[in-house]
């Protein structure tokens, strides 16, 4: 619980960049192991060290031993013309009875207790003691076998060398790992910030190119793989702003274009309306058409704006499949169709799958049926077949079809055959369709020699 009000301040001096962080944790890796390292390293030239020392003790104990005779029944200590430098820093045993030692040691000294010590185990061994002058001393006794009595040299030397020796070998360690360390930051940054160019002119150009609708690409090949995949997110992206863009100018055109035909005869109502005195007759007539427009205006927009959130769904969903048969019989039971109209769905195949959903086929299909019900006399039949490249829908009714002279304009938004026929329209579901369906590779058509009424057919691509 103490350890919380640490966090804020951490995350303030934690690096803002990706590079600084970076660079944070290669230099924290870094130290750690060149610590490691200097640890591991100062351990082993000190154990070494220490072993150069026993190995100079156990040679002067060994030079010492030969002027110790042991062959008699007591221990006889021999002169030589070097007994001076033999006798320093050498304590000479037999038994337990000290027969030699160092001139300037005293007994009662932390040196001659400790080799009083060592020397009556009567086996060969080292201990390290610290002298009244504060220094390291090291101490080996060597045990000199012999006919009547044994004898144990016990030498001494002194560890300051090698402790100055181990210090300056630790201070130069610490320096070459500081400067290790300053190398291994300034790299690890100069790297990093060179590996993050690319992703830094990539977010540049992402900004530059979103904005204008670029048709430019990431995903050129080369470049490490990271880099790569990160292309073909933005190009991804991208490609989701472009579509957004192209459908918001398509939407936006639509609507100006769509929505100028009934503003132009509200405002020519109005205008015909205040050129000159209008009986109650005329004026309600003139309310009659402004309303009519007016609720075109809004079947207008809501019928775009259905398509444009549809679309908009679509865009973040993979393409499916569906079963078209029963998906047609919902929608041909859903109908709003009048007594004398009966809606019927044939197909050879009950197991026909297109390439889509079944929402995406609903919408596709939905405009066809509905004008088919909508003008049909007695029946409206709906068959499903299969292609050479997918399935087609023919959706047949019986009413009076389509005129010839409108048959280029059929698909076009906004255009009705006689906005007069009673039924209630904005001219926008056959282009819809259509659109829908080419947006996956299929169509939708008329077929202008079918004489018995209207026959539209869709395709879409198999599942």
């Amino acid at each position: 619980m103490r350890s919380a009000p640490h966090r804020p301040v951490l995350r303030r001096l934690a690096p803002r960049t990706l590079r600084g962080r970076l660079s944070l944790v290669a230099l924290t890796t870094a130290a750690l192991l060149i610590t490691a390292l200097t640890l591991v390293f100062n351990t082993v030239v000190e154990r070494h060290l220490r072993h150069q020392a026993d190995d100079e003790l156990r040679a002067r104990a060994t030079a010492v031993a030969t002027t110790v005779d042991t062959s008699g029944p007591r221990v006889r200590v021999l002169e030589t013309a070097n007994d001076q430098l033999l006798d320093t820093n050498v304590w000479i045993y037999a038994g337990k009875r000290l027969l030699e030692k160092p001139p300037a040691t005293t007994g009662g000294s932390p040196l001659a207790r400790t080799a009083g010590r060592i020397a009556t185990r009567g086996t060969p061994g080292c201990a390290t003691v610290r002298a009244a002058d504060h220094r390291s001393v090291r101490l080996c006794a060597r045990p000199i076998p012999g006919g009547g009595a044994a004898a144990t040299v016990v030498t001494a030397l002194d560890l300051t060398p090698y402790q100055s020796s181990a210090d300056t070998l630790l201070l130069g360690s610490l320096i070459l790992d500081a400067a290790m360390l300053v190398c291994a930051y300034a790299l690890t940054r100069l790297a990093v910030g060179r590996a993050l160019r690319p992703v830094g002119t990539m977010t540049d150009q992402a900004i530059q190119w979103s904005a204008v609708a670029s048709d430019e690409r990431f995903s050129t090949g080369g470049g490490p793989a990271e880099l790569a995949r990160l292309g073909v997110s933005l190009d991804a992206l991208l490609d989701r702003i472009r579509a957004v863009l192209r459908h918001e100018r398509h939407l936006t055109g639509e609507l100006s274009h769509e929505l100028r035909t009934p503003l132009t005869r509200i405002i020519a109502e109005l205008d015909w309306w205040r050129s000159r005195p209008r009986s109650a007759t005329e004026t309600r007539a003139t309310h009659e058409v402004i309303d009519e427009a007016a609720r075109s205006m809004r079947t207008i927009c809501d019928t775009l704006l259905d398509e444009a959130r549809e679309n908009a769904a679509d865009a973040s969903t993979a393409p499916g499949t569906a079963d078209v048969v029963p998906a047609l019989r919902r929608m041909a039971q859903r109908l709003d169709t009048s007594a004398q109209v009966k809606a019927v769905v044939a197909a050879d195949d009950a197991g026909l799958e297109a390439g889509v959903t079944p929402a995406f086929l609903e919408r596709v299909v939905s405009p066809l049926l509905a004008n088919a019900v909508r003008y049909a006399r007695s029946t409206v039949t709906v068959s499903v077949r299969r292609t050479l490249s997918g399935v087609a829908i023919d959706i047949t009714d019986d009413g009076p079809g389509v005129p010839e002279a409108f048959l280029g304009e059929l698909f076009q938004p906004g255009r009705r055959a006689d906005p007069g026929d009673g039924h209630h329209g904005a001219g926008l579901g056959l282009p819809l369709a259509r659109r829908l369906a080419r947006s996956v590779g299929g169509e939708v058509s008329y077929d202008a020699g079918y004489a018995s009424g209207a026959r539209f057919t869709v395709t879409l691509p198999a599942g």
